[in-house]
């Protein structure tokens, strides 16, 4: 089939389309991608909406507006790619994403907003969404989904492999020789860098990682932070963005000066990604990264010093790091078209291998 992934993070900076050629199983033909930046005000209005999203009614004016302009930013990305397709991956917004956590008494859900029969309208293409939602109705964490991608594009590497993707949350997945699948989220990873960047510089993130490696990571900061039990908690695990704000706050991170909060920040993400290691069935024989984080020279050397193992990015498998979730979100698109499961035990902790997702358009 030939689609196109959309996919929007948890980093709010824009829509990433990507063309793929694949049955769900094997990868055909990657093909062009990009990035469709969202503009200053809805950044602004999404943060808005998941900072109350606890108490957000769907029928709020402030929702409806953001859910009409992001789906026609995604409608925009697709036509820009200029591209037929058979089908589209529109993953939407996360909103709010809260998995099922042992010891804790509530109706687990999860959140993301777009309007996928508006897409397919506009489009005029069939539209795959909702692919959280079964999960996490059967038990599962709905996330990560991206693993069952990875392990198609890795198949020629050798194995075991970790592939660390840096958003606005880290999520790791492990690869075993046999085809086996491990993946969870690691913990914050540019999300409240980004947000620490605009406190303090007026600007969206830390480019090149300059306001990171100009300061010192604060000891005493961080062992606070590390006694998070979210670090130790075997998986399936998965976090919302939000997740470590307040323990950021009580571990005293506000008090820290600029350059080295972000410091502290940056070495933290690295030790979230080395206690996951510690998790792995067995040592992979090399970490390959993607996301914005890849980018961050101060992360990057962080995860160097905090894994014994080699830190690459993506690119050096040929890979295009900024395309990786919406060329899954293509890939799990036809996985729902095809019947096939899109959730494991293995990176959900789903029951089963699951069925997910809904179909609007002309392959319903």
């Amino acid at each position: 089939m030939r689609t196109i992934g959309l996919m929007s993070g948890t980093s709010l900076d824009g829509v990433d389309a990507a063309y793929l050629e694949t049955d769900g199983e094997v990868i055909g033909r990657l093909g062009p991608r990009l990035t469709l930046p969202y503009d200053p005000a809805l950044r602004r209005l999404l943060r808005g909406l998941l900072d109350r999203a606890e108490t957000l009614a769907e029928d709020d004016p402030e929702l409806r507006d953001a859910v009409r302009r992001l789906t026609d930013r995604h409608a925009e990305a697709v036509e820009a790619l200029g591209l037929e397709a058979d089908l589209i991956g529109f993953h939407g917004q996360t909103i709010l994403h809260r998995p099922p956590v042992a010891g804790r008494n509530f109706t687990p859900f999860t959140w993301q907003v777009g309007d996928a029969v508006s897409l397919a309208r506009r489009t005029g293409m069939t539209v795959a969404y909702d692919f959280r939602s079964a999960d996490v109705a059967a038990g599962g964490q709905g996330a990560p989904l991206v693993p069952v991608f990875h392990r198609a594009l890795s198949a020629p590497l050798p194995k075991p492999l970790a592939i660390l993707n840096l958003g606005g949350v880290g999520n790791v997945t492990w690869l075993g020789p046999e085809g086996e699948m491990l993946a969870f989220d690691t913990g914050p990873a540019n999300g409240p860098l980004d947000d620490w960047a605009r406190q303090h510089t007026g600007k969206d993130y830390d480019a090149a990682g300059r306001l990171a490696l100009a300061g010192q990571a604060d000891g005493a900061v961080l062992g606070r932070l590390m006694a998070h039990p979210y670090l130790t908690a075997p998986p399936p695990k998965s976090l919302d963005r939000l997740d470590f704000d307040r323990a950021l706050k009580e571990a005293g991170a506000a008090e820290l000066s600029a350059a080295d909060g972000a410091a502290t920040l940056c070495a933290f993400c690295a030790v979230c990604v080395a206690a996951a290691a510690r998790l792995f069935p067995e040592p992979p024989l090399q970490w390959l990264v993607a996301g914005g984080g890849r980018r961050n020279p101060a992360i990057m050397k962080a995860l160097q010093g905090a894994l014994e193992e080699p830190v690459r990015p993506v690119e050096v498998a040929g890979w295009d790091g900024d395309a990786l979730e919406a060329q899954a979100f293509g890939l799990l698109a036809a996985r729902v078209a095809g019947g096939l499961p899109i959730t494991f035990p293995g990176t959900t902790g789903a029951p089963r291998p699951l069925r997910g997702g809904r179909i609007v358009g002309s392959l319903l």
